[in-house]
């Protein structure tokens, strides 16, 4: 089945029942927004969009952004999120990738994208629904469904290789389907919720994962454009339920006068894109009265396990979800004992399909016997309870949002007076991780932290660029010539610990 058709199917009987508003004072009906996302879907229409073309969206958050998604969802085509942080030159790379039949930027990025390889058409779009594509508003609504089946994609989700070169997710409608109706069961969602997005819609926690709960269960949503602390708190009272990542948790304990009053009508606080911190669970539980959830998941397998309504164990991400299966495995990929700690590899109807245009590394990482290698490290209990250890790749976690230190270092590399470069996380008490960069100078000149971050810019999302900046002599290795990241992370593993760090 077709995903929006599901949206449609579960959707409340009074077409009047409220689905979405804004603080800004937009709000829309259930039969509104399947009469939006109509018209939008005929604008696509128009445009030469049709099943199975890719359409990438790469704007600030907004309703009409929202309906860019449904507007694909009904058409068949494939939605291809970016994130607004992208440079010019990473976005360039991924719509080469990705080639779309649709490209949808914000008007002041449309001049530098316009020469982007592989692109049929752009089309416009602001945070305030101005930009070419408003004239979807003026369009007979197209009412139907594109016929779908499980496996056809209805997404592609870029995340970043160790490589360094993005690679994209393909998400079937039956993955985002599956997926949706085990969190919504799980999560106890009811058509009486009212769930605050304060989530960015570039990537799965915000868009599949928050977003289709809602849809599934027919609720309403309270849709901010953006995550702010006092604003959020501020609406807490008028929702039930609520999710972030750990920033949001730490950024919401410091908002004056957060606590139980704040959070009287909440049912559920759920955590995920990043280990929550042990400490930031046990104050928010002091404070509000309530424990976060917290859940694990990735690009390519949605959730996996999430602790459930009845137990919550900080420190661990509960439980495979229904029809998931997990196994941990050793170097040799021998199946691990209750315990012990090894890779995780995943197996369930939310594992993706494969990487775009990349057979070898989908064959790599998607095993023959459907299961999938997550490159985490984690020790699965008795119980069935999961603890995740660490990664097995050096992927870094900002304020929920995904670093490989590849990409970085490349960056890096490529700036003249660098001879090499080491990038790694460290523990920040407000991102949870900040990037880091380690370089070695080759002697030709003289730099200083500000310009090497200065050089960074144009290079990498500003995400992505390092909170702070180290210099030695030379990276430490070991006897086979490997940079020893670990001694790094221990040589410099106070360099946020003052109170009060912030981005």
């Amino acid at each position: 089945m077709n995903l929006y058709a599901l949206f449609r199917e579960r959707a409340p009987a009074d077409p009047a029942a409220p689905c979405l508003e804004t603080p800004e004072g937009a709000a829309l009906s259930y039969a509104a927004l399947d009469d939006a996302s109509a018209r939008m879907a005929a604008e696509l229409a128009a445009r030469g969009v049709a099943a199975g073309d890719r359409v990438a969206l790469q704007v600030e958050k907004s309703v009409e952004a929202l309906l860019v998604y449904l507007a694909c969802l009904r058409r068949g085509a494939i939605f291809v999120p970016l994130n607004p942080a992208y440079t010019d030159a990473e976005t360039s790379f991924l719509l080469r990738d990705c080639a779309p039949r649709l490209a949808v930027c914000d008007p002041a990025r449309c001049p530098a994208l316009e020469s982007a390889a592989g692109v049929d058409e752009i089309a416009t779009l602001d945070a305030v629904g101005g930009g070419s594509l408003r004239s979807f508003r003026e369009r007979t609504p197209d009412p139907s469904v594109a016929p779908r089946r499980d496996a056809d994609v209805a997404a592609i989700l870029y995340t970043s290789g160790t490589t360094g070169r993005p690679k994209g997710a393909m998400l079937t409608h039956r993955n985002l389907a599956a997926n949706a109706e085990a969190l919504v069961s799980l999560w106890r969602f009811e058509r009486g919720d009212v769930l605050l997005h304060a989530l960015p819609i570039f990537h799965a926690h915000g868009l599949f994962v928050a977003l289709h709960c809602a849809l599934l269960a027919g609720c309403r949503l309270l849709f901010l454009a953006r995550f702010d602390a006092e604003r959020v708190a501020a609406l807490l009272p008028r929702a039930t339920a609520f999710m972030g990542v750990p920033t949001h948790y730490t950024r919401l304990l410091a908002v004056r006068d957060f606590g139980r009053a704040t959070c009287r009508g909440m049912r559920l606080f759920v955590s995920g894109s990043a280990p929550l911190p042990a400490a930031v669970q046990r104050e928010f539980a002091a404070r509000t009265g309530h424990e976060i959830l917290e859940r694990y998941g990735m690009t390519e397998t949605l959730m996996i396990t999430s602790n459930t309504w009845e137990q919550r164990i900080p420190g661990s991400v509960g439980w495979a979800l229904p029809e998931v299966e997990l196994r941990v495995v050793d170097s040799a990929h021998r199946e691990l004992p209750p315990g012990e700690t090894g890779v995780l590899e995943v197996r369930g109807p939310s594992v993706f399909s494969g990487y775009w245009g990349l057979p070898e590394k989908t064959q790599e990482d998607l095993l023959p016997d459907g299961f999938f290698r997550t490159g985490d490290l984690a020790r699965i209990a008795e119980d069935g309870c999961v603890t995740l250890v660490g990664r097995a790749r050096d992927l870094v976690i900002s304020g929920g949002l995904n670093v490989y230190p590849a990409e970085v270092e490349a960056a890096l590399d490529a700036l003249p007076g660098v001879a090499e470069s080491a990038v790694i996380g460290l523990a920040h008490p407000d991102l949870g991780e900040a990037v880091t960069a380690v370089v070695a100078l080759d002697g030709t000149r003289a730099l200083d932290e500000a310009a090497v971050r200065d050089g960074l810019a144009q290079r990498v999302a500003r995400f992505k660029q390092p909170k702070r900046v180290f210099f030695v002599d030379a990276l430490p290795r070991n006897a086979m010539g490997k940079v020893q990241k670990a001694a790094l992370r221990e040589r410099y593993r106070d360099a946020f610990a003052q109170p009060g760090v912030r981005e």
